[in-house]
């Protein structure tokens, strides 16, 4: 018999297991140190938003070189590594967000979108597809972001696990997307294989500010040509969603008439919004979010807090008592404390309780204390910090406040009967203050549009102000009262098709990866840059998947566990052999039509 006889057709020959290969490579004490050395080198650096925009620029440059030193050498063939300018006429579409972060006392109106962004980019990661495809699968993109929450603080490592500023939200996923390419290019090379499809990879700044960063790149057409779907990386808990929630950020200038102490009167609008958030809640009825995240989110009052979408951890307030403090009056202004405590663990639940796994103690182990300065009480409030869309697994510190404060409020005038004379309620750093801002987020799903839950939003401040002043015996419109502005983040949100081509393979890759099993599908609790390519290509699959868990973002105690990057790359991996039918074996790959 011939040669030629003896050998079988190109289509029955033994075809490479392609996700074996990239198993055996991950699965592997190497790879483990590898990813762990890389996060933590990323997140020595602190990428955190800042006025003076050239310190943000030098933090890019730094996580972009280390970005492009590890991606160089890949074995992708025709990678190419671009830094790809954050265009600045992205002000005029309506998703961009302001850019308060450049404000600074000698420059009240911050920098211009050509002044913050001149020299700054996005980073891109070319992978072409082959010049002549097989029929089926998509061009596929990956995003995730490089950017930050303050405060800022360095990497430790404790066994598995490493903690730091970025760790968990976003530099745990840009580490699996990284480290997901370069094992990917040495199984291909192996099996010398070309991609099937397009992949292109995208690094992007300022997601935590709003998501301009993101915005330049979803605003380019000559770019969307390169890919057919996208997946953006974050903290899912490993989990797959084709929608996410969306969020808006509120400013609050509170102008009280003269007389009116506005810090007394935050306690009312804060209690105002609270309710409207529930009312919102209690409204979205969705499939893809039947846990209803819907939060109401309060990060900043005054001096205190960091982020609008980062849960205030610690505040203080004074009591003033011009007649004097004796325990007669020491011991009422205790029980109006702790009878406001109640109705805020009523509505809240006790964080006292409540153990973090991140610790081993108490989420939060006291809920305030009370000191006596002469004259006064220094009532300290503590809660816990974390992400937003955790909030109702964390603690809010100016919520807990507002409902102490409040409690005084009703019973002002026992106290002062009691003391012998006025009595004050001050924000610890505000004394005297005639105006008091506030900051914070709204979450909601589909169910509700954008513009209708800031009209809401405004109104129930509004509202807060009145029930104040009406106490107050000075009615006066609230609109002239609480100044309500949404100048920075403002994120739609997004439902996708649950059964898309994407989604079906995102599915078989985390099963043949033995991720747990995902059912039913449902949509993110939480908003980042997914809506920016969603809305702005209706019908475009637009998934969201990450390593670590949104309870540990934005906390003071941020985290991630290697396994979860471990299992974030090989899910990558897989999703793209998948996504981009470059995988030999069809059969766990859905069906789809040339692109």
């Amino acid at each position: 018999m011939s040669r030629k006889a003896t050998q079988r057709p190109t289509a029955q020959r033994e075809q490479p297991d392609l996700l074996k290969a990239v198993l055996e490579r991950t699965r592997t004490p190497e790879f483990t140190s590898y990813v762990k050395n890389l996060l933590v080198e990323l997140c020595r650096i602190d990428s955190t938003p800042n006025a003076d925009v050239s310190r943000m620029r030098d933090a890019e440059d730094r996580c972009f070189k280390i970005i492009e030193r590890e991606l160089a050498s890949t074995s992708l063939p025709g990678l190419e590594l671009v830094r790809h300018p954050v265009n600045p006429e992205i002000e005029k579409h309506p998703y961009f967000s302001l850019l308060h972060f450049t404000k600074t006392p000698d420059r009240p109106r911050g920098l211009s979108p050509a002044d913050t962004y001149a020299g700054r980019s996005n980073l891109l990661c070319r992978i072409p597809g082959a010049k002549i495809p097989k029929k089926g699968g998509k061009s596929v993109a990956l995003n995730a972001h490089v950017d930050v929450v303050a405060p800022y603080f360095p990497p430790t490592v404790k066994g598995g696990t490493i903690f730091g500023r970025g760790s968990c939200d976003d530099k745990g996923p840009v580490v699996s997307f990284i480290s997901a390419l370069k094992v990917l290019g040495s199984v291909l090379a192996e099996a010398g294989i070309q991609p099937n499809r397009n992949i292109l990879a995208m690094f992007v700044v300022e997601e935590e500010t709003g998501g301009n960063g993101s915005l330049s790149l979803a605003l380019d057409r000559k770019l969307k040509a390169e890919y057919d779907s996208i997946l953006v990386g974050e903290c899912t808990g490993l989990k797959i969603h084709p929608a996410n929630r969306g969020a808006v950020w509120y400013r609050a200038e509170l102008h009280p008439p003269p007389g009116i102490p506005p810090f007394e009167l935050f306690a009312f609008v804060n209690e105002e919004l609270e309710k409207e958030g529930l009312s919102i809640r209690a409204e979205s009825h969705h499939p893809l979010f039947p846990q209803r995240p819907v939060q109401t989110c309060h990060g900043i009052i005054g001096p205190f807090g960091e982020h609008p979408s980062r849960i205030c951890g610690l505040v203080s307030f004074t009591i003033s008592f011009e007649g004097g403090l004796n325990a007669a009056t020491q011991r009422l202004a205790g029980d109006c404390l702790q009878s406001g405590l109640t109705g805020y663990i009523g509505a809240y639940g006790d964080k006292t309780r409540t153990i973090d796994p991140a610790t081993g103690e108490p989420l939060v182990k006291q809920h305030y204390t009370v000191a006596k300065k002469g004259r006064e009480l220094l009532v300290t409030v503590y809660g816990a910090t974390g992400h937003m869309g955790a909030i109702r697994e964390r603690d809010g510190a100016i919520t807990k406040m507002a409902h102490l404060v409040r409690s005084l409020v009703f019973s002002k005038a026992r106290l002062e009967s009691v003391s012998g004379g006025a009595v004050q309620m001050d924000l610890s750093g505000a004394k005297a203050a005639t105006t008091l801002l506030l900051e914070g987020g709204q979450g909601f799903v589909p169910t509700h549009e954008m513009e209708e839950v800031m009209a809401r939003m405004r109104r129930a401040a509004e509202a807060g102000a009145e029930v104040y002043l009406r106490r107050k015996g000075c009615p006066a419109p609230g609109k002239d009262v609480v100044l309500i502005a949404y100048e920075k983040l403002h994120n739609v949100a997004f439902d996708g098709d649950p059964d898309s081509f994407s989604m079906r393979n995102a599915l078989a890759a985390a099963k043949a990866c033995g991720l747990p099993e995902q059912q039913p599908v449902l949509g993110w609790t939480v908003s980042c840059d997914s809506r920016l390519f969603a809305k702005e290509y209706p019908g475009l699959e637009v998934l969201t998947f990450g390593p670590g868990l949104l309870a540990d973002a934005h906390s003071d105690h941020e985290r991630v566990e290697l396994d979860d990057i471990r299992a974030s790359a090989e899910f990558v991996a897989a999703f793209i052999l998948n996504q981009t039918q470059t995988t030999p074996n069809r059969k766990t790959v859905a069906k789809s039509s040339a692109k």
